[in-house]
């Protein structure tokens, strides 16, 4: 039986004229324990199709159901209690209370449950060292660099030990380093037994999971399974073909390089290293002798 199932499943957003269709006719099955990414240009509706499977928002047409109980038309009370008990949601920017401590933040959604205080403190110690951050449980989100951030919003995901850990793009702020830290952590989840739908812009990312979709106008249009630790197939293709630089340094190096050059010569000859080095050592030559006769 799935643990999540969605069929034909659109959502629209405004009205008349104005109206955008976010997601279109979206059928999708994930089977519990999946890692699964979700790859995409953005506006394809990656962070819609999250929204819908976390309970955040509802779908326009379709049916959604959440361990084959269909979860698409419950009222906001209980898609609420749903949230809290069964799904985890890691975000880009985070989303920690900033003038409440690590510890604080990561306790926040026991005390919906009504847990004591003594008890939810217990438990959130236990999950920030279980994410390897025990030791900055009393620093605010201020004092904390971005990889620790996101391992204390991880902490807090996984407080309330979840059935479904949703991430929306969970490296998009850090660097390659904390990147790495974050996905190895979120693996090291999987391997608990935890289903993980993560959402990323970045090819490399997907050597962690286990299945990639990858959507476009609103559509799936490619589903594949993926070895971890290998790049899938699709996402190698985008990878291996990303410019190593961006085109405004490109413009800047030929900028410079045409000032540095003569006009007269051909393109080929002022690309040459041989004519760039001779010409370097004549101009070298020619201020010498300017110097000189300065004197």
């Amino acid at each position: 039986m799935p643990l999540i199932q969605l069929q034909d499943v659109s959502k629209l957003y405004g009205f008349g004229d104005a109206t955008t269709l976010a997601l279109d006719e979206v059928n999708l099955t994930i089977d519990k324990g999946e890692f699964v990414a979700v790859m995409g240009p953005s506006g394809c509706g990656k962070s819609t199709l999250l929204n819908l499977i976390g309970l955040l928002d509802k779908p326009s047409h379709g049916q959604y159901r959440l361990n084959d109980k269909l979860v698409s038309r419950l009222n906001s009370n209980q898609a609420a209690k749903i949230r809290r008990d069964k799904i985890g949601f890691i975000f880009q920017f985070f989303n920690l209370l900033p003038k409440l401590s690590a510890l604080e933040n990561v306790a926040l959604p026991l005390t919906y449950k009504g847990v004591t205080q003594t008890k939810r403190l217990k438990i959130a110690s236990e999950m920030l060292d279980r994410v390897g951050v025990q030791d900055r449980e009393y620093y605010l989100p201020g004092q904390l660099s971005g990889g620790q951030l996101q391992c204390v919003a991880i902490a807090r995901a996984l407080v309330n030990n979840p059935q479904i850990i949703i991430a929306d793009e969970p490296t998009g702020n850090l660097d390659s380093g904390s990147s790495r830290l974050v996905m190895e952590l979120l693996s090291e989840i999987h391997k608990m037994g935890n289903t993980i739908i993560f959402v990323t812009h970045n090819p490399e990312l997907t050597r962690f999971a286990t299945r990639v979709v990858y959507m476009h106008d609103g559509s799936i249009v490619h589903d594949e399974s993926s070895t971890v630790g290998r790049v899938a197939n699709r996402a190698r293709k985008v990878l291996y073909t990303l410019p190593a630089t961006k085109e405004e340094d490109d413009l800047a190096g030929v900028s410079l390089l045409m000032k540095a050059l003569p006009i007269k010569s051909s393109i080929s000859d002022r690309l040459s290293p041989k004519y760039l080095t001779k010409n370097n050592i004549k101009r070298r030559s020619k201020r010498k002798a300017l110097g000189k006769q300065a004197k």
